[in-house]
């Protein structure tokens, strides 16, 4: 991995591998998918061309150019040097959706530092995990009530920290205070050359991990979805997700300063005010999870002219979307493309594109960005022809570099051609068109047989009592497993029996109809809107038949 400063007498598998990723990267880099500019310089370079040009605004009704942007950075960057950030040091960000956000990101790269960003929804056990894991220089947070606890919470983790680690309250009018670590020897850099950014996974199972990834392996991402959706300096990007998970900040903090372009932030979910801030600043593009599309789809159309007329394309991903919600949001934003955004905080993504057919919108997850290299493996590891259902592997120039601090689990999840395991089970067409059919680990084994929920799931939905469904294995003595249908209830709770038959009537066959029904009030979601099914297993054991 060109990652890593050095390596020692590695074996000759081992230098095998490394010949075959360096030449792929000079490929990366020949066809401009990795263009080897740093993100700071690039955008320095634009940002001076239009120095009044708008920034980032935010739903607190504040507003940055370009020049102010630089200035708030520059003072930032001059604290966290008080503070003892350096040249690669990691600096954690956990902050809201503000201008302050953006700035606090500029002012790290300023110090040719590492930000490490992650949402403010973490508790305290995984906030001590992951300050230690990266080995975090500093940690910032927003000061007083903005935090929710949060600040308090990251000051107990910082004093109790085995290494020294400074936290920067940030206040809500760009104050900032500091309190400096104990007496304590700051952590031993990594010395990863190339790293640019750590981002989290949202994992619906355990801790998270962190994924690291260069300015190139990002810019690969932000190169193909400028290319592919027509983005420049004058598309308005809109970002309600949040800025710490990596939906925000790859396709929104980083992808705004790639082409130095505005960055609208709302702060707190609210689809009828996002339908508003869209319509000020003329947003052309965003990327949200499921419940913020199926949100905007139910808030009440404007009085005058269409619903997001200014917004190209929205990227929907996250959770999965159902064909009938992307026939719902066809009505309601008729000058909208809305497309399935599949990728990781790992990186890859697909999506579909201009040319491709309304059929292909509705039931894919589209085609990978340039370069993507993605195909079906088997139980075995051996690849599938296209139109079979395996496990989705991936190999491209917007994939990750590996987890920091944790080498083996990243290379357990390498084929030996350096494709990495998603953990997806999916199925690739001829065209490249992929379709993702669920989770490795969400399978439901009934009676020996292998079933996705996924295809349930997208049936259920239709449903107009359903705001939100997810089909679970419940434990049963004969069959192994029983489908169990969670549903969060929009209006009436729905019968099983009517639920069996809505699936019978939507085309799919009677051993996918649920045999058993659960009700919550509303589903457990991790930051980029998935299920945590994880939280939901319990429950199903003694769901109702």
């Amino acid at each position: 991995m060109d990652a890593q400063a050095s390596r020692v007498n590695p074996p000759s598998g081992a230098l095998t591998a490394q010949a075959a990723a360096a030449a792929r990267h000079q490929r990366y880099r020949a066809a401009g998918w990795w263009p080897g500019e740093p993100l700071l310089e690039r955008y320095l370079r634009l940002a001076a061309a239009r120095p009044d040009a708008l920034a980032v605004a935010d739903s607190r009704s504040r507003k940055l150019s370009h020049a102010q942007l630089l200035s708030q950075a520059s003072r930032f960057a001059r604290e966290l040097a008080e503070a003892g950030v350096g040249p690669g040091d990691i600096v954690l960000i956990a902050m809201p959706n503000c201008v302050e956000w953006q700035a606090m990101f500029v002012a790290v790269f300023l110090l040719d530092a590492v930000p490490a960003t992650i949402p403010m929804r973490i508790d305290p056990a995984n906030l001590a995990y992951v300050v230690d894991l990266i080995r975090a220089r500093a940690v910032v947070v927003p000061d007083g009530e903005a935090s929710k606890g949060l600040d308090a919470i990251a000051l107990d983790v910082a004093g109790r920290c085995a290494h020294a680690v400074t936290l920067v309250l940030v206040a809500t009018d760009g104050a900032l205070r500091r309190h400096a670590a104990a007496a304590r020897r700051p952590a031993e850099k990594f010395g990863y050359r190339d790293l640019d950014h750590v981002a989290f996974t949202s994992s619906t199972t355990g801790r998270p991990k962190a994924v690291m990834h260069s300015a190139d392996t990002i810019a690969a991402l932000n190169v193909g979805f400028s290319e592919r959706f027509g983005l420049d300096a004058e598309a308005a990007i809109f970002m309600a997700s949040p800025l710490g998970h990596s939906v925000g900040a790859y396709h929104g903090a980083r992808l705004a300063m790639f082409n130095a372009a505005p960055l609208i932030l709302q702060e707190r979910w609210d689809p009828e005010a996002a339908i508003r801030m869209i319509e000020d600043y003329r947003c052309a593009f965003t990327s949200a999870a499921t419940p913020f599309l199926d949100d905007l789809v139910q808030a009440p159309k404007p009085q005058h002219g269409d619903k997001l007329a200014s917004l190209r394309w929205f990227l929907c991903g996250g959770a999965q979307v159902s064909p009938a919600l992307m026939d719902r949001a066809a009505e309601e934003f008729p000058r909208s493309r809305v497309t399935v955004l599949w990728g990781m905080t790992e990186g890859g993504v697909t999506t579909c594109h201009g040319q491709s057919p309304r059929e292909k919108l509705r039931t894919t997850a589209g085609v990978g960005l340039p370069g993507l290299e993605l195909r079906t493996i088997d139980g075995n590891g051996a690849a599938l022809p296209p139109g079979t259902e395996g496990e989705l592997v991936m190999r491209g120039p917007g994939v990750f570099l590996g987890y920091l601090g944790q080498p083996d689990l990243y290379a357990s999840l390498l084929t030996p051609e350096g494709f990495f395991r998603t953990g997806d089970r999916a199925v690739v067409d001829a065209e490249g068109y992929v379709s993702i059919t669920g989770r490795e680990k969400d399978l439901i084994i009934r009676g020996g047989v292998n079933i996705s929920p996924v295809p349930i799931e997208d049936a259920l939905s239709a449903h107009p009592n359903i705001a939100s469904v997810a089909v679970i294995g419940a434990p049963d003595p004969r069959m192994g497993e029983l489908l169990c249908a969670v549903i969060e209830p929009r209006g009436r709770r729905v019968e099983l029996g009517e639920l069996q038959q809505f699936i019978r009537r939507c085309g799919l066959p009677k051993y996918l109809a649920p045999e058993r029904i659960h009700f919550v009030e509303a589903m457990p979601r991790t930051p980029s809107g998935k299920i945590r099914k994880v939280e939901l297993r319990p429950l199903v054991s003694g769901a109702s038949r």
